[in-house]
Protein backbone atom coordinates (compact mmCIF):
# COMPACT_ATOMS: atom_id res chain seq x y z
CA UNK A 1 0.00 0.00 0.00
CA UNK A 2 1.38 3.39 -1.02
CA UNK A 3 1.90 5.88 1.86
CA UNK A 4 -0.89 7.85 0.12
CA UNK A 5 -2.96 4.99 0.41
CA UNK A 6 -2.64 4.22 4.30
CA UNK A 7 -5.90 4.55 6.10
CA UNK A 8 -6.03 4.28 10.01
CA UNK A 9 -6.94 1.78 11.13
CA UNK A 10 -10.43 1.14 12.66
CA UNK A 11 -11.24 -0.26 16.38
CA UNK A 12 -13.17 -3.03 14.57
CA UNK A 13 -10.24 -3.99 12.94
CA UNK A 14 -7.54 -3.85 16.47
CA UNK A 15 -10.62 -6.08 17.88
CA UNK A 16 -11.08 -8.79 15.15
CA UNK A 17 -7.17 -9.55 15.39
CA UNK A 18 -7.88 -11.03 18.83
CA UNK A 19 -10.02 -13.67 18.00
CA UNK A 20 -9.22 -13.97 14.04
CA UNK A 21 -6.31 -16.01 13.23
CA UNK A 22 -6.11 -15.13 9.31
CA UNK A 23 -4.56 -11.81 8.21
CA UNK A 24 -5.84 -10.07 5.14
CA UNK A 25 -4.07 -10.30 2.03
CA UNK A 26 -0.60 -9.37 2.05
CA UNK A 27 0.93 -6.43 -0.08
CA UNK A 28 3.92 -5.21 -0.81
CA UNK A 29 7.31 -6.10 -0.26
CA UNK A 30 9.53 -5.28 2.78
CA UNK A 31 12.84 -6.35 3.37
CA UNK A 32 14.92 -3.37 3.74
CA UNK A 33 18.63 -5.08 4.38
CA UNK A 34 18.14 -6.56 0.51
CA UNK A 35 15.73 -4.14 -0.91
CA UNK A 36 18.22 -3.06 -4.16
CA UNK A 37 20.62 -5.18 -3.46
CA UNK A 38 22.41 -9.00 -3.97
CA UNK A 39 20.69 -11.97 -2.58
CA UNK A 40 23.52 -12.84 -0.44
CA UNK A 41 21.41 -15.67 1.03
CA UNK A 42 19.62 -17.21 -1.86
CA UNK A 43 19.20 -20.93 -1.29
CA UNK A 44 19.35 -20.74 2.70
CA UNK A 45 16.25 -22.51 4.03
CA UNK A 46 15.42 -21.68 7.72
CA UNK A 47 13.31 -23.76 10.40
CA UNK A 48 11.21 -21.11 11.72
CA UNK A 49 8.91 -21.97 14.31
CA UNK A 50 6.33 -20.63 17.12
CA UNK A 51 3.13 -21.94 18.95
CA UNK A 52 -0.31 -20.69 17.39
CA UNK A 53 -0.84 -17.02 18.69
CA UNK A 54 -2.41 -14.60 16.69
CA UNK A 55 0.97 -12.69 15.37
CA UNK A 56 2.63 -16.10 14.76
CA UNK A 57 -0.49 -16.98 12.46
CA UNK A 58 -0.97 -13.38 11.09
CA UNK A 59 2.79 -13.18 10.32
CA UNK A 60 2.57 -16.79 7.94
CA UNK A 61 1.10 -14.46 5.41
CA UNK A 62 3.70 -12.62 4.88
CA UNK A 63 6.58 -15.16 4.98
CA UNK A 64 6.41 -15.42 0.53
CA UNK A 65 7.34 -11.86 0.73
CA UNK A 66 10.45 -12.40 2.92
CA UNK A 67 11.50 -15.87 0.44
CA UNK A 68 10.97 -13.24 -2.76
CA UNK A 69 13.10 -10.06 -1.57
CA UNK A 70 15.94 -12.52 0.32
CA UNK A 71 15.84 -15.74 -1.56
CA UNK A 72 15.39 -18.01 1.73
CA UNK A 73 13.21 -20.25 2.01
CA UNK A 74 11.03 -20.84 5.15
CA UNK A 75 9.93 -23.73 6.45
CA UNK A 76 7.13 -22.47 8.63
CA UNK A 77 5.48 -24.29 11.66
CA UNK A 78 3.13 -22.64 14.74
CA UNK A 79 1.98 -25.90 16.55
CA UNK A 80 -0.76 -25.64 19.98
CA UNK A 81 1.61 -23.68 22.76
CA UNK A 82 2.09 -27.19 24.71
CA UNK A 83 3.25 -29.08 22.01
CA UNK A 84 5.22 -26.39 20.16
CA UNK A 85 7.06 -26.32 24.16
CA UNK A 86 7.35 -29.99 24.00
CA UNK A 87 9.65 -30.25 20.84
CA UNK A 88 11.65 -27.26 21.34
CA UNK A 89 12.62 -27.79 24.61
CA UNK A 90 13.30 -31.48 23.30
CA UNK A 91 15.52 -30.01 20.61
CA UNK A 92 17.22 -27.30 22.45
CA UNK A 93 18.60 -29.63 24.67
CA UNK A 94 20.13 -31.40 22.66
CA UNK A 95 21.59 -28.20 21.00
CA UNK A 96 21.11 -29.79 17.32
CA UNK A 97 20.32 -28.12 14.38
CA UNK A 98 16.67 -28.64 13.16
CA UNK A 99 16.04 -25.02 13.95
CA UNK A 100 17.13 -21.66 12.97
CA UNK A 101 14.57 -19.15 14.99
CA UNK A 102 12.39 -20.22 17.37
CA UNK A 103 10.37 -18.67 19.91
CA UNK A 104 11.39 -18.14 23.55
CA UNK A 105 8.71 -19.15 25.43
CA UNK A 106 8.38 -16.93 28.22
CA UNK A 107 8.01 -19.65 31.20
CA UNK A 108 11.32 -21.32 29.84
CA UNK A 109 13.03 -18.12 29.40
CA UNK A 110 15.34 -18.89 32.34
CA UNK A 111 16.26 -22.46 31.41
CA UNK A 112 16.60 -21.79 27.70
CA UNK A 113 18.79 -18.71 28.35
CA UNK A 114 20.65 -20.37 31.46
CA UNK A 115 21.19 -23.35 29.65
CA UNK A 116 22.92 -21.75 26.84
CA UNK A 117 20.62 -22.48 24.11
CA UNK A 118 19.92 -19.23 22.84
CA UNK A 119 22.38 -16.53 20.95
CA UNK A 120 22.90 -13.56 22.28
CA UNK A 121 21.33 -10.97 19.94
CA UNK A 122 23.81 -7.92 20.95
CA UNK A 123 25.93 -8.76 18.40
CA UNK A 124 23.75 -8.30 15.75
CA UNK A 125 21.67 -5.38 17.75
CA UNK A 126 24.80 -3.45 17.80
CA UNK A 127 26.35 -4.16 14.38
CA UNK A 128 25.42 -1.51 11.81
CA UNK A 129 26.39 -3.48 9.12
CA UNK A 130 23.37 -6.31 10.48
CA UNK A 131 20.69 -3.50 11.80
CA UNK A 132 20.69 -0.46 10.92
CA UNK A 133 20.65 2.40 13.42
CA UNK A 134 17.00 3.39 11.36
CA UNK A 135 15.50 -0.29 12.45
CA UNK A 136 15.35 0.66 16.20
CA UNK A 137 17.01 -1.92 17.93
CA UNK A 138 15.99 0.75 21.43
CA UNK A 139 12.89 0.92 20.58
CA UNK A 140 11.42 -1.55 22.69
CA UNK A 141 9.47 -1.37 25.86
CA UNK A 142 11.61 -2.23 28.82
CA UNK A 143 8.92 -3.91 30.59
CA UNK A 144 8.40 -6.68 27.78
CA UNK A 145 12.70 -6.69 26.68
CA UNK A 146 13.56 -7.60 30.20
CA UNK A 147 12.55 -10.84 30.40
CA UNK A 148 14.78 -12.12 27.23
CA UNK A 149 17.65 -10.59 28.95
CA UNK A 150 20.19 -12.32 31.20
CA UNK A 151 21.45 -11.05 34.74
CA UNK A 152 24.57 -8.90 32.93
CA UNK A 153 21.66 -7.56 30.55
CA UNK A 154 22.70 -9.53 27.20
CA UNK A 155 19.61 -9.75 25.00
CA UNK A 156 18.41 -13.54 24.05
CA UNK A 157 15.24 -12.27 22.21
CA UNK A 158 13.56 -9.44 20.54
CA UNK A 159 9.40 -9.57 21.81
CA UNK A 160 6.95 -10.02 19.61
CA UNK A 161 4.12 -9.74 22.09
CA UNK A 162 3.51 -9.32 25.59
CA UNK A 163 0.40 -9.93 27.60
CA UNK A 164 -0.58 -7.85 30.10
CA UNK A 165 -3.63 -8.53 32.74
CA UNK A 166 -6.27 -6.07 33.62
CA UNK A 167 -9.46 -5.87 35.09
CA UNK A 168 -12.54 -6.02 32.56
CA UNK A 169 -16.18 -5.96 32.90
CA UNK A 170 -18.57 -6.41 30.53
CA UNK A 171 -21.76 -5.58 31.74
CA UNK A 172 -20.35 -2.60 33.91
CA UNK A 173 -23.76 -0.87 33.72
CA UNK A 174 -24.34 -3.25 36.50
CA UNK A 175 -22.03 -1.73 38.53
CA UNK A 176 -22.99 1.82 38.06
CA UNK A 177 -26.32 0.64 38.59
CA UNK A 178 -25.60 -0.93 42.38
CA UNK A 179 -23.73 2.71 42.81
CA UNK A 180 -20.13 1.50 42.34
CA UNK A 181 -17.04 2.16 40.04
CA UNK A 182 -14.65 -0.65 38.78
CA UNK A 183 -12.82 -2.25 41.82
CA UNK A 184 -9.67 -0.65 42.87
CA UNK A 185 -8.91 -3.35 45.65
CA UNK A 186 -9.26 -6.82 46.90
CA UNK A 187 -11.93 -5.84 49.17
CA UNK A 188 -13.87 -3.25 46.51
CA UNK A 189 -13.39 -6.43 44.47
CA UNK A 190 -15.83 -8.62 46.79
CA UNK A 191 -18.36 -5.83 47.48
CA UNK A 192 -18.73 -5.54 43.48
CA UNK A 193 -18.95 -9.32 42.92
CA UNK A 194 -21.89 -9.17 46.21
CA UNK A 195 -23.36 -6.52 44.82
CA UNK A 196 -23.79 -7.41 41.17
CA UNK A 197 -23.86 -11.37 41.28
CA UNK A 198 -26.96 -12.95 39.82
CA UNK A 199 -28.29 -9.53 38.57
CA UNK A 200 -30.21 -9.86 35.07
CA UNK A 201 -29.02 -13.78 35.58
CA UNK A 202 -25.40 -13.01 35.34
CA UNK A 203 -22.52 -14.81 37.58
CA UNK A 204 -20.25 -12.08 38.60
CA UNK A 205 -17.09 -13.43 37.69
CA UNK A 206 -15.29 -15.48 35.87
CA UNK A 207 -11.73 -16.37 34.51
CA UNK A 208 -9.73 -19.22 32.73
CA UNK A 209 -8.75 -22.22 34.25
CA UNK A 210 -4.88 -21.60 34.05
CA UNK A 211 -4.77 -21.40 38.01
CA UNK A 212 -0.98 -20.73 37.97
CA UNK A 213 -1.15 -17.70 35.81
CA UNK A 214 -4.90 -16.47 37.47
CA UNK A 215 -4.27 -16.71 40.93
CA UNK A 216 -0.73 -15.18 40.92
CA UNK A 217 -1.99 -11.21 41.27
CA UNK A 218 -4.17 -12.07 44.35
CA UNK A 219 -1.18 -14.55 45.52
CA UNK A 220 1.54 -11.59 45.58
CA UNK A 221 -1.19 -9.02 46.10
CA UNK A 222 -1.56 -10.51 49.63
CA UNK A 223 2.25 -10.47 50.22
CA UNK A 224 2.97 -13.96 49.27
CA UNK A 225 5.40 -15.58 46.32
CA UNK A 226 5.87 -18.56 44.53
CA UNK A 227 9.20 -18.83 45.75
CA UNK A 228 11.33 -17.60 48.83
CA UNK A 229 13.49 -14.86 46.90
CA UNK A 230 13.13 -15.70 43.19
CA UNK A 231 15.49 -16.43 41.51
CA UNK A 232 18.30 -16.56 44.14
CA UNK A 233 16.34 -18.92 46.52
CA UNK A 234 14.25 -21.28 45.07
CA UNK A 235 12.65 -22.53 48.02
CA UNK A 236 9.07 -22.97 47.58
CA UNK A 237 7.01 -20.40 49.12
CA UNK A 238 3.09 -22.17 49.16
CA UNK A 239 2.27 -22.79 52.49
CA UNK A 240 2.85 -19.57 53.92
CA UNK A 241 0.32 -17.87 55.69
CA UNK A 242 -0.17 -14.98 53.09
CA UNK A 243 -0.50 -18.14 50.67
CA UNK A 244 -3.13 -19.50 52.57
CA UNK A 245 -5.02 -16.36 52.42
CA UNK A 246 -4.61 -15.56 48.61
CA UNK A 247 -6.00 -19.04 47.92
CA UNK A 248 -8.72 -18.75 50.57
CA UNK A 249 -9.90 -15.41 48.68
CA UNK A 250 -9.56 -16.73 45.44
CA UNK A 251 -11.41 -20.04 45.93
CA UNK A 252 -14.11 -17.89 47.33
CA UNK A 253 -14.41 -16.12 44.28
CA UNK A 254 -14.76 -18.86 42.39
CA UNK A 255 -16.84 -21.06 44.37
CA UNK A 256 -19.37 -18.41 45.05
CA UNK A 257 -19.56 -15.91 42.17
CA UNK A 258 -18.91 -17.99 38.81
CA UNK A 259 -20.93 -20.17 36.23
CA UNK A 260 -21.37 -23.39 36.37
CA UNK A 261 -18.11 -25.59 35.16
CA UNK A 262 -15.70 -22.43 35.49
CA UNK A 263 -13.09 -24.48 36.76
CA UNK A 264 -12.62 -26.08 33.28
CA UNK A 265 -12.90 -22.84 31.21
CA UNK A 266 -10.39 -22.43 28.75
CA UNK A 267 -9.44 -19.06 27.84
CA UNK A 268 -11.76 -19.16 24.60
CA UNK A 269 -14.82 -20.35 26.92
CA UNK A 270 -13.93 -17.15 29.42
CA UNK A 271 -13.75 -14.89 26.41
CA UNK A 272 -16.70 -15.96 24.72
CA UNK A 273 -18.55 -16.36 27.94
CA UNK A 274 -17.91 -12.21 28.26
CA UNK A 275 -18.87 -11.54 24.26
CA UNK A 276 -22.34 -12.78 25.21
CA UNK A 277 -22.62 -10.47 28.29
CA UNK A 278 -23.07 -14.44 30.36
CA UNK A 279 -20.90 -13.09 33.25
CA UNK A 280 -19.62 -9.59 34.42
CA UNK A 281 -15.85 -9.29 35.94
CA UNK A 282 -12.50 -10.68 34.88
CA UNK A 283 -8.62 -10.03 35.80
CA UNK A 284 -7.15 -11.68 31.98
CA UNK A 285 -5.27 -11.12 29.74
CA UNK A 286 -6.24 -7.49 27.59
CA UNK A 287 -5.75 -9.74 24.20
CA UNK A 288 -8.61 -11.53 25.51
CA UNK A 289 -10.91 -8.73 27.15
CA UNK A 290 -10.19 -6.12 24.29
CA UNK A 291 -12.33 -8.54 21.99
CA UNK A 292 -15.12 -7.39 24.34
CA UNK A 293 -15.36 -4.18 22.39
CA UNK A 294 -15.68 -5.83 19.33
CA UNK A 295 -19.30 -4.82 17.77
CA UNK A 296 -18.95 -7.73 15.09
CA UNK A 297 -18.39 -10.16 17.63
CA UNK A 298 -19.85 -8.96 21.06
CA UNK A 299 -22.73 -7.40 22.62
CA UNK A 300 -21.53 -5.90 25.47
CA UNK A 301 -19.55 -3.34 23.06
CA UNK A 302 -21.66 -0.15 25.33
CA UNK A 303 -21.45 -1.58 28.65
CA UNK A 304 -17.46 -2.63 28.74
CA UNK A 305 -15.35 -0.89 30.98
CA UNK A 306 -11.38 -1.64 31.95
CA UNK A 307 -9.63 -1.02 34.65
CA UNK A 308 -6.07 -2.19 36.27
CA UNK A 309 -6.17 -4.97 38.46
CA UNK A 310 -7.00 -4.37 42.01
CA UNK A 311 -4.35 -4.42 44.46
CA UNK A 312 -4.21 -6.44 47.63
CA UNK A 313 -2.48 -5.06 51.08
CA UNK A 314 0.91 -5.80 49.46
CA UNK A 315 -0.15 -3.86 46.68
CA UNK A 316 -0.85 -4.36 42.51
CA UNK A 317 0.96 -7.41 40.39
CA UNK A 318 -0.83 -7.84 37.50
CA UNK A 319 0.84 -10.46 35.41
CA UNK A 320 2.92 -10.03 32.33
CA UNK A 321 3.91 -12.34 29.92
CA UNK A 322 6.47 -11.55 27.25
CA UNK A 323 7.67 -13.81 24.22
CA UNK A 324 9.86 -13.49 21.34
CA UNK A 325 11.77 -14.33 18.79
CA UNK A 326 15.49 -16.13 19.11
CA UNK A 327 18.14 -17.95 17.49
CA UNK A 328 18.71 -21.25 18.64
CA UNK A 329 22.49 -22.12 19.42
CA UNK A 330 22.92 -25.06 17.09
CA UNK A 331 21.34 -22.60 14.39
CA UNK A 332 23.66 -22.87 10.97
CA UNK A 333 23.19 -19.71 9.42
CA UNK A 334 22.57 -17.46 12.38
CA UNK A 335 22.99 -14.59 9.94
CA UNK A 336 20.23 -15.63 7.97
CA UNK A 337 18.25 -16.01 10.80
CA UNK A 338 18.50 -12.73 12.12
CA UNK A 339 17.47 -11.05 8.52
CA UNK A 340 14.16 -13.30 9.62
CA UNK A 341 13.65 -11.97 13.04
CA UNK A 342 14.61 -8.53 11.93
CA UNK A 343 12.32 -8.10 9.03
CA UNK A 344 9.68 -9.60 11.31
CA UNK A 345 9.98 -7.72 14.37
CA UNK A 346 10.66 -4.16 12.26
CA UNK A 347 8.64 -0.80 12.33
CA UNK A 348 7.33 -1.42 9.03
CA UNK A 349 6.03 -5.04 9.94
CA UNK A 350 4.35 -3.90 13.10
CA UNK A 351 3.29 -1.02 11.09
CA UNK A 352 1.90 -3.13 8.76
CA UNK A 353 0.13 -5.83 11.03
CA UNK A 354 -1.43 -2.75 12.91
CA UNK A 355 -3.17 -1.65 9.24
CA UNK A 356 -3.75 -4.80 7.72
CA UNK A 357 -5.05 -6.89 10.60
CA UNK A 358 -6.13 -4.82 13.50
CA UNK A 359 -3.01 -6.67 15.67
CA UNK A 360 -2.02 -4.59 18.68
CA UNK A 361 -0.15 -6.30 21.18
CA UNK A 362 2.77 -4.39 19.91
CA UNK A 363 6.19 -4.41 22.09
CA UNK A 364 7.60 -1.63 20.12
CA UNK A 365 7.44 1.90 21.89
CA UNK A 366 6.66 3.89 18.43
CA UNK A 367 4.05 1.54 17.81
CA UNK A 368 2.04 2.09 21.25
CA UNK A 369 2.46 6.18 20.64
CA UNK A 370 0.96 6.03 17.28
CA UNK A 371 -1.89 8.09 16.79
CA UNK A 372 -3.37 4.93 15.41
CA UNK A 373 -2.29 2.57 18.11
CA UNK A 374 -4.58 5.01 20.44
CA UNK A 375 -7.50 5.07 17.96
CA UNK A 376 -7.52 1.32 18.08
CA UNK A 377 -7.04 0.97 21.59
CA UNK A 378 -9.82 3.25 22.77
CA UNK A 379 -13.15 0.90 23.41
CA UNK A 380 -16.07 2.45 24.97
CA UNK A 381 -14.03 5.40 25.34
CA UNK A 382 -11.58 4.07 27.02
CA UNK A 383 -8.02 3.83 26.42
CA UNK A 384 -6.96 0.99 26.86
CA UNK A 385 -3.96 1.33 25.30
CA UNK A 386 -2.07 3.35 27.96
CA UNK A 387 -3.46 1.08 30.73
CA UNK A 388 -1.68 -1.74 28.04
CA UNK A 389 1.98 -0.12 28.13
CA UNK A 390 1.54 1.21 31.82
CA UNK A 391 0.79 -2.59 33.20
CA UNK A 392 3.81 -3.96 30.60
CA UNK A 393 5.83 -1.42 31.91
CA UNK A 394 4.83 -2.29 35.98
CA UNK A 395 6.84 -5.58 34.86
CA UNK A 396 10.34 -3.65 35.63
CA UNK A 397 9.58 -3.79 39.49
CA UNK A 398 10.64 -7.69 39.00
CA UNK A 399 7.70 -9.21 40.64
CA UNK A 400 7.50 -11.59 37.43
CA UNK A 401 10.85 -12.58 38.46
CA UNK A 402 9.43 -16.01 39.99
CA UNK A 403 8.37 -17.01 36.27
CA UNK A 404 11.17 -17.00 34.38
CA UNK A 405 12.74 -19.64 36.98
CA UNK A 406 13.75 -22.52 34.91
CA UNK A 407 11.56 -24.92 37.40
CA UNK A 408 8.50 -23.24 37.55
CA UNK A 409 6.75 -25.04 35.13
CA UNK A 410 6.80 -27.89 37.77
CA UNK A 411 6.05 -25.81 40.67
CA UNK A 412 3.36 -24.38 38.91
CA UNK A 413 1.34 -27.34 38.14
CA UNK A 414 1.08 -28.06 41.54
CA UNK A 415 -0.21 -24.25 41.84
CA UNK A 416 -3.01 -25.34 39.58
CA UNK A 417 -3.81 -28.49 41.22
CA UNK A 418 -3.84 -27.20 44.62
CA UNK A 419 -6.57 -24.23 43.44
CA UNK A 420 -8.48 -26.95 41.95
CA UNK A 421 -8.65 -29.17 45.11
CA UNK A 422 -9.53 -25.79 47.15
CA UNK A 423 -12.22 -24.56 44.73
CA UNK A 424 -14.01 -28.28 44.47
CA UNK A 425 -14.21 -28.38 48.26
CA UNK A 426 -11.88 -31.57 48.34
CA UNK A 427 -9.18 -29.95 50.98
CA UNK A 428 -9.19 -27.23 52.73
CA UNK A 429 -6.72 -24.13 51.36
CA UNK A 430 -3.98 -25.17 54.55
CA UNK A 431 -4.06 -28.65 53.30
CA UNK A 432 -3.72 -28.46 49.42
CA UNK A 433 -1.32 -25.75 49.86
CA UNK A 434 0.87 -27.54 52.71
CA UNK A 435 0.61 -30.42 49.78
CA UNK A 436 1.73 -28.58 46.91
CA UNK A 437 4.60 -27.39 48.84
CA UNK A 438 5.62 -30.98 49.62
CA UNK A 439 5.14 -32.20 46.23
CA UNK A 440 7.09 -28.72 44.75
CA UNK A 441 10.41 -29.58 46.69
CA UNK A 442 10.32 -32.76 45.90
CA UNK A 443 9.82 -31.91 42.22
CA UNK A 444 12.81 -29.28 42.22
CA UNK A 445 15.03 -31.85 44.02
CA UNK A 446 14.68 -34.21 41.00
CA UNK A 447 15.68 -31.93 38.61
CA UNK A 448 18.31 -30.98 41.15
CA UNK A 449 17.46 -27.40 43.02
CA UNK A 450 19.49 -27.53 46.27
CA UNK A 451 17.16 -26.13 48.55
Amino acid sequence: MAASQIRPVTRREVLKAGSTLTAAGAVGLYAPAVIGQAKPFAGTTLNVSCWSATYAKLLGAYVPEFTEATGIQVNYDTPAFPIYNQRADLELSTQGSAYDVLNLTFIYASRWIGAGWFTPLDEFLNDPNRTPADWGADDFLAGALAPLQDADGRTYALPWTAEAQIGAAARFDLIQAAGLAMPETFDDLVTVLQAVHGKEGIPAYVNENIHHWTWMPFLQGMGGSVFRNAPDDLTPALDTPEAVAAAEYYTNILRSYTPDGVLSYTFDQMTTTLKQGRANYTTANHSYVVQLGDPATSKVTQTVAYAPVPRGPAGRFPQVAVHGWGIPTGARNKDASWEFIKWSMSKEMVSRLLEDSGYASFTRASAVASPAFKEAMTINGQDVGRLYVETVESATDGHMAYRTVHVFPQVGQQISKAIDTIASGQMTAKEALAQAQANAIADLRRAGVKL
